[in-house]
């Protein structure tokens, strides 16, 4: 009998054999043709909360956006959270060849409101790293378990092979701060 825990399943494959869309998880994929930029949520729902709110504030009407949400009443976190160098939805990868830039929404469990960025794009990284700053909102490099310097890291995986990765404390993600999080974020991307 298989556990059902993400923690076992190699690729998404793996995860959509033993859950059911529309019942356990969600997929919302509202790509925009006009624009390259793809805001990303693999965690979605009830995984990493609030982490769907962020990714579509910073998507808004302008940029791309790509949700895995969970739907379970408990325990979503260890069923479905698939490590994002394993986030192989062909759908999502199918999108992200035709965009250039990708930032990938993400949470950590600490009770301050800290935003730590990865991802092997440097120079957006920068961007975010003084658009947060502007907005008053502390910022650090993530550590090595956080990273997202993998190449097949979910945010990694455009046209570019570069992406950032943003792991958001959860106490920023409760806080009424996350809208300046928000519009910092989607300043950068503008820029």
């Amino acid at each position: 009998m298989r556990s059902k825990l993400a923690k076992d399943f190699n690729s998404f494959a793996d995860l959509a054999a033993a859950y059911s869309e529309g019942q356990d998880y969600r997929i919302v994929n509202v790509p925009r043709p006009a624009s390259s930029v793809a805001v990303i949520a693999p965690h979605g729902g009830n995984i990493e909360a609030f982490t769907s709110d962020i990714a579509r504030g910073i998507a808004a009407e302008q940029f791309g956006l790509y949700l895995f949400e969970g739907l379970l009443r408990a325990g979503n976190f260890a069923a479905l959270h698939l490590r994002s160098d394993r986030f192989d939805e062909p759908g999502c990868l199918d999108w992200l060849t035709t965009c250039d830039r990708v930032v990938s929404v993400h949470g950590y469990g600490s009770g301050d409101e800290k935003v730590l960025l990865g991802g092997r794009d440097q120079a957006l990284r920068e961007s975010i790293v003084a658009q947060l700053a502007e907005a008053g909102i502390a910022s650090a490099t993530a550590p090595a378990g956080l990273a997202g310097t993998d190449p097949y890291n979910i945010c990694n995986r455009g046209r570019s092979g570069a992406g950032v990765q943003l792991e958001i404390s959860l106490g920023l993600r409760r806080s009424a701060r996350r809208g300046a999080l928000v519009l910092a974020v989607h300043k950068a991307l503008l820029a």
